[in-house]
């Protein structure tokens, strides 16, 4: 992912920083930080948009899974219907009917578990992916921000 290769560069350009001396301070580049930070920005959407991807792929999928399983239960139904002739017979079929039934209930529900989980696991490391890059932006931003007010204070110190 283009995001976390961007982190590092931000990680690269803090462990490459100078130290101010006298001080646990470092001198960063703020235009090269903000230059990581803008393309960080411009990335988001399209992690955002995979997310979209994966929603929807989840509900077409649900939906054909229903599609199918309403398929099964008329196929079962047109069965019932065609073995109609004798109570034997019929009584198998109404077995028959209950046991496909059940079988597309079951399928059915197992693939929307699936569905559900697949998308549930892809939502959870896309979660995970930008709570991740919101900290570290959250620290660079302070280091930047520390980094600025040392600049500041060193600049007053001068004067």
């Amino acid at each position: 992912m283009e995001i976390f290769t961007l982190l590092e560069a931000i990680e690269e350009i803090l462990e490459n920083s100078r130290k101010i001396p006298f001080s646990q301070k470092y001198i960063v580049d703020k235009d090269e930080i903000l230059d990581v930070v803008k393309d960080i920005r411009l990335k988001l959407p399209d992690e955002l948009k995979q997310a979209k991807w994966v929603k929807e792929e989840r509900t077409r999928i649900i939906q054909e899974a229903q599609k199918e399983g309403e398929d099964i239960v008329k196929e079962a139904e047109n069965r019932i219907i065609a073995m109609i002739d004798e109570h034997e017979i019929t009584r198998k079929a109404y077995d028959e009917k209950q046991r496909i039934l059940d079988a597309a209930s079951d399928m059915a529900k197992e693939m929307s578990e699936g569905t559900k989980e697949y998308a549930d696991n892809i939502l959870a490391e896309l979660e995970e992916t930008i709570a991740k890059l919101k900290d570290n932006i959250i620290t660079a931003q302070a280091t930047i921000d520390a980094a600025v007010a040392t600049i500041k204070n060193n600049r007053k110190e001068l004067k």
